[in-house]
């Protein structure tokens, strides 16, 4: 049987997925609530994994608690060897005067390690550990987007994000991805962070997708773009390239 506070906030999430958000104001509402409780209600959710805080409320995040995705510390060290050498590829693609798309995940984090000796490049992310990662490199200019930040990916998302980068140009992205097949294209845990990947598609005018081996023949929840709409994809196996 579920105690009091359970039933609350399981009502709480409820709401905040009709909807997709929901402010105090309306938790406290619906919950017939004090300020305090539904705060800390919404601190337990994101405990869980089941909510993202924003300011004033929470925004519901499907890729959230799915077993399936890896917070970015523990899938850092996996196939490093094989995301090295593609981060050394889409380096190699980048000419001076690019503007560069970097979306958040492992092997995107080291193009931006591998970006940070060129010269006279813009690298655009909603990745903030990515932004960081660029911070003393001299002829890299950084332009990251606003948004709410996802504790697994560090990326950046929600209306603020997609605001910004609809302003934007880029020359050549590079998409991290959580499962790339033919049949379902390249996918990710998260619906937020697949509709700020779109965005960024809509205003690249070449687009690469970027994962090692492991991701090979595997499938996300949700599709960001159809196999055969990239530009092209970098990747260590050598049997699924364009």
């Amino acid at each position: 049987m579920q105690s009091k506070g359970e039933v609350r906030r399981t009502k709480m999430l409820k709401r905040i997925k009709e909807s997709g958000k929901a402010t105090i104001a309306e938790l406290m509402e619906s919950t017939e609530s004090s300020i305090a409780t539904v705060r800390r209600d919404l601190e337990a959710l994101e405990k869980d994994n089941k909510i993202i805080r924003t300011i004033g409320g929470a925004i519901y995040d499907e890729g959230s608690g799915r077993n399936a995705e890896l917070a970015f510390a523990d899938k850092r060290f996996v196939s490093k060897e094989g995301k090295e050498r593609i981060a050394a590829s889409a380096a190699a693609l980048v000419e001076e005067g690019d503007v560069i798309c970097l979306t958040g995940g492992t092997t995107t984090f080291l193009i931006a390690k591998a970006l940070k000796h060129h010269q006279n490049i813009t690298v655009v992310t909603n990745a903030v550990n990515i932004a960081a990662e660029l911070f003393d490199a001299e002829g890299v200019q950084v332009v990251v987007t606003g948004g709410v930040m996802r504790h697994k990916s560090y990326e950046l998302i929600g209306p603020l994000a997609e605001s910004v980068i609809e302003k934007l140009n880029i020359t050549k992205m590079f998409l991290g991805v959580d499962g790339a097949s033919r049949e379902h294209g390249f996918t990710t845990h998260s619906e937020l962070e697949a509709r700020i990947a779109q965005l960024f598609i809509a205003r690249a005018s070449q687009i690469y997708a970027v994962y090692d081996q492991t991701k090979l023949q595997k499938t996300a929840l949700f599709t960001i773009i159809p196999y055969d709409q990239v530009t092209g994809v970098i990747t260590d196996d050598l049997s699924d390239t364009n």
